[in-house]
């Protein structure tokens, strides 16, 4: 089979698409044929040898010869303890549990890691959806709710992961700022942001609003700061950033929370946990769908991968692996 291979860290320049050996399920795995796929922060970390994604044992040289976690295929085979699946079934899912290994032809996932595929998707669009949709809806999750009315900052919002947090809120009823660069700030606003901010000119915090949901994607922001933008019972969930920031949200919000009537959390986050693929799988059938940014082959990978290395990205770059089993010209679209 082709898939996408690397063998050493480094930028995008280190992944390239080779022949290699398809997989073979083990008793309680499941091989599936990919048809799409898309790019995640963690697939860029471990390219590029992050310290704090990749294990003890696997600094030097990639444990994951193949990248790509996120899914969307029909099943080939069934281990012979699997009873879920069948061949035949499509499915979407999220290997970073799994081994990764999406960016290829075939992939291997346990029963556990696979959901039906959303009959309201597109192919494309379902290879873009688990692992951000379920990021997204962990950190709603771990606030104190979202209602109609609500004042929902979302930091970080023309990426992968903002742009569902934008639509769910948004379904929901609240009223959402969106916070990002000039060039994402469009997308954000057509996910449902009634505000954008481009943090490059001007500090939300500066605007003097209170918030009663924050959730920030790309912390660069202290607890206080936090605490100042709070509306009371208002709550944060910070789902990645700036290490040390995240880390003090960590240490320190748990004993904000003790002492103020706000919530600053850290949520943590299972691939395929099933109540946030339940929670993400309901927003779908309220109509959120995956933001595609562009749509490429599997040869063109590096270069997607260099777009989003460079945060160029608005929403998901996914990648076309197959046609539609059923349509040879498959459905295409972004949309």
């Amino acid at each position: 089979m082709r898939a996408v291979v690397y063998g050493r860290y480094g930028g995008p320049e280190v992944l390239s698409v080779r022949d290699v050996p398809a997989p073979t399920p083990a008793s309680d795995e499941v091989l599936v044929r990919v048809v799409s796929s898309s790019l995640n922060d963690w697939d860029e970390k471990l390219m590029t040898g992050d310290p704090w994604v990749n294990r003890v044992g696997s600094w030097r040289v990639p444990q994951h010869p193949t990248l790509g976690s996120d899914v969307a295929g029909r099943v080939e085979v069934v281990g012979t303890d699997v009873t879920r699946w069948q061949p035949g079934d499509d499915v979407v899912g999220d290997l970073s549990s799994d081994g990764f290994g999406a960016f290829a032809e075939y992939a291997v996932g346990r029963e556990s890691a696979w959901v039906a595929r959303p009959a309201e998707l597109t192919w494309v669009q379902s290879g873009a959806l688990m692992q951000a949709g379920t990021l997204a809806a962990a950190a709603l999750r771990s606030t104190r709710g979202v209602k109609p009315g609500s004042e929902v900052l979302v930091n970080g919002a023309g990426g992968g992961v903002g742009t569902f947090v934008v639509q769910m809120a948004a379904a929901l009823g609240a009223r959402v700022t969106g916070v990002d660069t000039a060039a994402k700030l469009d997308v954000v606003r057509s996910a449902g942001a009634s505000t954008v901010v481009d943090y490059t000119a001007e500090d939300v915090a500066a605007h003097g609003a209170r918030y009663d949901v924050i959730v920030d994607i790309a912390c660069h922001r202290s607890v206080r700061d936090y605490r100042r933008m709070l509306a009371p019972g208002g709550s944060v969930a910070v789902t990645g950033g700036s290490l040390p920031h995240v880390f003090a949200a960590m240490v320190l919000g748990p004993t904000t929370s003790l002492v103020r009537r706000t919530r600053i959390s850290v949520p943590l986050w299972q691939a395929n946990r099933a109540r946030d693929v339940e929670y993400l799988l309901g927003a779908v059938r309220a109509g959120v769908r995956p933001v595609i940014d562009q749509v490429v082959s599997l040869d063109d990978t590096a270069e997607a991968m260099r777009c989003f290395h460079q945060s160029r990205h608005r929403g998901k770059v996914a990648i076309r692996v197959d046609t539609d089993p059923d349509d040879p010209g498959g459905p295409g679209a972004a949309s």
